[in-house]
């Protein structure tokens, strides 16, 4: 049987047309009730000038018509033409007033597109298409108006009413109702539009920007909730603060509202003036969040601020330019956090996220260039290849051109834009001008699928005393070499670095070599012995480096290179090579590089937590053609093992040092002792002298954080120790209110890494826990396990994925969006051994037939592809 979604047409970048109709003015009146909710629509309608008038469709899904008019007039039935997919008015001669009422149902939305209810609150997610499920408009990027605005509601139950711009009217009615007016003077496009209802309140702080404008901050929640969105608040002005002293950017209204929602699908989203956030992303104190929640609110609240000029003020022409938005201000949050924070931690922990995720993304079926040339479901695109991938690819043009040039580049950017629609080129044609170099070959970073590969061969001539490195790039497409700046250095037998240029044919400056063509030679002259090269400091480009480094020669890089991502970088390949290739001598180099960490007193513990920490399973297989998933399962866990047992004294020593500090702020170095100490606590925990899990318990039982306390009941949990069923009653308990450390240790017992979870997690779905109309709860569950687990979730008898299979028709139906991201996780399922290559086969096929949405479906079909 053929589905509605696997009938919709492929959308192509290639047959992308201007709007045959804009709207200049858009007012739109809310009459708010959860069970029938009335929009009334009116539209100032006008015919793009350079083309003869076209018949006018607007997208609108699920709307009940009530009215229709255009200039006063009512239109008979068959002056228009409504259907599944919107209306369509064939007869009209120019510029015109559409006037449209519609009815909808909120509580009804469990997809969390349009508008919907959360929590007995009325909340609206319009990225990417939500707009069309609240009223008629040509909902697509390219096509913004200035909004106004009127929210009517019941007083008693809706008491905050907010919209996009600045507040203008507001008071009661007659019927126990009251209003409040809101005015964008920004020209937006409708998936920016936003509306949020209910009982909440409020944390407030006055910013006022360099241009002189005085701006209320307001943080939202309900009232349960409120004392811990400070934290939030204070992010919030620090991100305002350093958008105008980094990149010259200045909030534009008078009033900055951010509210947190309970239900979302996404992280947060940018409209105008009203950014609506997951309440993971807002709700933190030390007793509810964790340190690496901390630093992810303050990230995301950077990026949803940073929107406001990368994404509201300057938006995209099509769908196919996400990354224009999402990348440039991924890059703009990453540097918010580096400069606030450790610039090298954050690198390392961007570059981890790129290669766990993005890598693997790209070797697999849902591999995608950065601007995809075709779509069905703009959903399925929000992607790490999108977001992480087209960060980097801005942070190759920053080290390209330098930070001045990059800064005249992006203010010329938005300065031209500015309150209109932009693509790719724009970007990299800013840039170009404002650097006045040719960067039209880098506009393939955009198009080609894939991580590319640098080969370098290297070449020593004691006789000429001459060093000789032949670097080969290896993309997607051979005929068309990429634009990559290659970051490099080399080192002598003493650990110093060598100053000198090398020859070659390539744009060189200092540290820095730029890669057009498919190959190039690098000479160095003058060398008594063979240099040690180092490559791609700061992932200077996200590239893959085959090297045949020797162990000896990563354990120098990791003792001699001043960049930590490098020095990172090196202990991840030697855990990789002691894994994947035991004859190496890699094994006793990762020791003795590990072990010089731990008894360095002068190293940050959380680089030294970052450089003991080992590839997971994903990465370590993200580049082999074939997967022996319970072969690198084995052989990953032996290897804690043996460094458990290698380091068990230092780690000992380490972790009661640790101890005695005071560990109870959220200062950088509270923050980076704790992580140390929990990884010791973890690493010990392997040993047979801590199965009583004393150790563990008396960590948890003595935590002051919830850091502290959620890794030590992970260990006691994942470690099978003694005490873990009263541990995990006791923090159950503690947190029996709070939806999101719920959330923390129903994921930890989905992803406790023995075949018998799957039990756990059956019981879970058939428990009070289990809310599938919640996005956060279907991620603690089902994402943890099936993303976490792999004993379970890859049992070879199959019974892990016939779990979840079951599931994804029934979240479909809910929320298309969740599980087609829950979909995903069958990425690798074509390198997986026979026997499971021949159950996913069977599962995913017989999945066909049970799904509706067209977010499933693509998905599906991606992964079912030869």
């Amino acid at each position: 049987m053929t589905t509605v979604a696997e009938t919709d047409p492929e959308i192509r970048l290639a047959d992308y047309q201007p709007p045959p109709w804009r709207v200049r003015h858009a007012r739109l009146e809310f009459d708010l009730d959860p069970a029938a909710t009335t929009v009334t629509a009116t539209l100032a309608l006008e015919p793009d000038p350079d083309r003869p008038v076209q018949p006018l469709r607007l997208d609108g899904e699920e709307l009940e018509l009530l009215e229709i008019a255009i200039d006063g007039r009512p239109l008979a039935p068959g002056e228009y033409r409504h259907d599944a997919t919107g209306l369509h008015i064939e007869r009209l001669s120019g510029a015109c007033e559409l006037h449209t009422v519609v009815r909808i149902v909120p509580q009804a939305n469990t997809r969390l597109e349009g508008l919907y209810v959360s929590r007995g609150a009325l909340f609206t997610q319009c990225e990417a298409e939500g707009f069309r499920r609240i009223t008629f408009f040509p909902d697509r990027p390219d096509v913004s108006a200035v909004f106004d605005v009127v929210l009517r509601a019941d007083r008693a139950r809706y008491p905050v009413l907010l919209s996009n711009g600045d507040p203008v009217e507001q008071g009661g009615m007659s019927d126990g109702r009251h209003f409040a007016r809101w005015h964008d003077p920004h020209p937006k496009p409708s998936y920016l539009f936003a509306l949020v209802a209910g009982d909440l309140q409020r944390v407030s702080a006055p910013f006022t920007t360099m241009e002189g404008r005085r701006v209320e901050v307001n943080v939202w929640a309900e009232a349960a909730d409120v004392a811990r969105c400070e934290y939030a608040l204070g992010a919030t002005l620090r991100a305002m603060e350093w958008d105008e002293r980094r990149f010259g950017r200045a909030y534009d209204l008078s009033v900055f509202n951010i509210v947190a929602a309970q239900d979302f699908t996404m992280g947060a989203m940018e409209n105008k003036g009203l950014n609506i956030f997951n309440a993971r992303y807002i709700l933190a104190d030390i007793d509810t969040a964790t340190d690496e929640d901390f630093l992810a609110i303050e990230s995301v609240i950077g990026h949803e601020y940073f929107h406001n000029w990368s994404g509201d003020r300057v938006t995209l022409r099509d769908w196919f330019q996400l990354s224009l938005k999402e990348g440039l201000t991924v890059f703009r949050d990453q540097e918010f956090t580096a400069d606030l924070h450790s610039r090298g931690l954050k690198r390392i922990e961007d570059v981890r996220v790129l290669k766990s995720r993005q890598f693997v993304e790209d070797a697999g079926p849902l591999s995608h260039p950065v601007r995809p040339a075709s779509y069905r479901e703009i959903n399925n695109f929000y992607t790490a290849t999108v977001y992480e991938k087209g960060a980097e690819l801005v942070r190759m043009l920053h080290t390209l051109l330098g930070e001045g040039a990059f800064r005249r580049g992006l203010d010329a950017y938005f300065a031209a834009h500015d309150g209109g629609a932009a693509t790719v080129e724009d970007l990299v044609a800013a840039m170009a001008q404002a650097s006045g170099r040719d960067l039209s070959q880098f506009l393939r970073w955009w198009e080609q699928p894939g991580t590319p590969r640098i080969e370098v061969h290297e070449d020593f001539d004691p006789a000429s005393c001459s060093y000789t490195l032949t670097l080969r790039q290896h993309g997607a497409d051979p005929q068309k070499p990429l634009h990559i700046p290659l970051a490099l250095a080399f080192y002598d037998a003493a650990g110093q670095r060598i100053v000198r240029v090398p020859e070659t044919d390539a744009a060189t400056r200092p540290g820095l070599i730029e890669l057009r063509d498919s190959e190039h030679v690098l000479r160095l002259h003058g060398l008594a012995e063979k240099p040690l090269p180092a490559f791609l400091q700061g992932l200077s480009a996200p590239v893959r480096l085959d090297m045949a480094y020797r162990p000896d020669e990563l354990a120098r890089l990791a003792q001699v290179e001043p960049d930590p991502l490098t020095r990172w970088e090196a202990m991840q390949r030697l855990a990789r090579m002691a894994l994947l290739e035991p004859a190496s001598d890699a094994l006793d180099a990762l020791l003795q590089a590990q072990a010089a960490l731990l008894d360095d007193p002068q190293a940050n513990p959380a680089f030294v937590a970052e450089c003991l920490a080992i590839p997971d399973v994903w990465d370590l297989s993200s580049d082999l053609a074939q997967l022996d998933i319970d072969a690198i399962w084995q052989a990953r866990e032996a290897l804690l093992e043996r460094l458990a047992r290698n380091q068990a004294r230092t780690l000992d020593a380490r972790y009661w040092a640790l101890s005695a500090q005071a560990l109870e702020g959220l200062d950088a170095a509270s923050a980076a002792a704790r992580s140390l100490r929990n990884l010791c606590l973890q690493r010990l925990s392997r040993l047979p002298a801590e199965i009583d899990g004393a150790r563990a318990y008396a960590h948890f039982t003595g935590a002051n954080t919830l850091t502290d306390r959620i890794a030590a009941l992970g260990v006691l949990l994942h470690r099978g120790l003694t005490p873990a069923p009263t541990a995990l009653r006791m923090f159950a308990q503690r947190h029996s209110g709070d939806a999101l450390t719920t959330d923390k240790w129903l994921a930890l017992l989905a992803s406790t890494p023995r075949a018998g979870a799957l039990d756990t997690v059956a019981a879970l779905l058939a428990g009070p826990h289990w809310q599938p109309t919640n996005p956060n709860r279907v991620r603690a569950v089902l994402g943890a396990f099936a993303r976490n687990n792999v004993p379970a979730f890859h049992r070879a008898d199959g019974a892990g994925y016939a779990l979840l299979l079951k599931q994804i028709p029934v979240l479909d139906a809910i929320n298309p969006q969740v599980a087609a991201r829950l979909l995903s996780v069958f990425e690798h399922w074509r390198r997986f051994d026979p026997g499971r290559r021949a159950q996913l086969s069977r599962g995913l096929q017989a999945l066909h037939p049970q799904l509706r949405s067209r977010d499933s479906h693509e998905v599906l079909a991606r992964l079912l592809q030869p």
